[in-house]
């Protein structure tokens, strides 16, 4: 594993209870930073607090993505915790099932963009004042493949990923001369629990588009994430960077 130097970083990582959000934890506590896990499940925090006990310094809050004063007063009280704030990584989000646009039910379609892309602009909108205030930052965004692509029966998840990925392009922009970069990861398909709310036929769809001819893994999702949280990521910003074993090249 290259050694990526995050000393006297503080991170907040969001889905940060298992996953792709648990293995960038494990591998931002690795390379010296202090990270915060966030996730709306408060028994999975706990079991991933006591794992990463002896792997560096761990906070956690539980947090509503979907609920902005939810997620102010977890900015707020990990700050305080930490006593400034450094880094987030915007990871949590949900797939909201499978089923043709005019077919979907809009509680599913609302829900979907709650988590996954009102939740990366609350973040944003409580974590960056911070960022401003220390005169430093790193924003990476978790989006997909599907966000350039778009998935057929997938619409409100692509839809969303979309917009995530022009989040990061404005917000990158506006913070451009601050000091503080925003960019974001479009991943194909993750070897992760999320792969349980898919039907195996939209696995198969996704898994045949990849030249690789195999599915991502949550250590490679955390490499590419760590670099993009470090000093060394320093004039690259407003971007999104690949993870799709070849799927998309643009």
């Amino acid at each position: 594993m290259n050694r990526i130097d995050l000393q006297n970083r503080t991170a907040i990582v969001t889905g940060g209870a298992r996953g792709i959000g648990r293995a960038i934890a494990e591998r931002l506590l690795a390379s010296g930073a202090k990270v915060s896990l966030w996730d709306v499940d408060p028994t999975a925090l706990e079991q991933a607090a006591n794992d990463l006990a002896n792997a560096g310094t761990v906070h956690t809050a539980t947090v509503n993505l979907a609920d902005f004063a939810s997620v102010q007063a977890a900015a707020e009280d990990t700050a305080v915790a930490f006593g400034k704030l450094d880094i987030l990584v915007n990871n949590a989000g949900i797939t909201g099932g499978n089923a043709k646009t005019w077919e979907l039910n809009p509680d599913d379609w609302r829900r979907v963009m709650d988590v996954n892309l009102n939740g990366p602009f609350y973040c944003c909108h409580a974590v960056v004042p911070h960022l401003l205030k220390n005169g430093y930052g790193r924003i990476v965004s978790i989006a997909s493949i599907a966000g350039k692509e778009g998935n057929p029966n997938a619409a409100h998840y692509s839809a969303s990923k979309a917009g995530v990925i022009a989040l990061t392009k404005s917000l990158g922009k506006e913070l451009a001369t601050a000091n503080i970069t925003v960019n974001a990861v479009t991943p194909a398909v993750i070897a992760t629990d999320i792969l349980q709310q898919m039907p195996q036929s939209q696995i198969d769809y996704m898994l045949a588009k990849i030249p690789m001819g195999r599915l991502g893994t949550k250590e490679e999702a955390a490499a590419l994430v760590a670099w993009l949280c470090s000093e060394d990521c320093s004039f690259t910003t407003a971007a999104v960077f690949d993870l799709s074993g070849g799927r998309a090249t643009y």
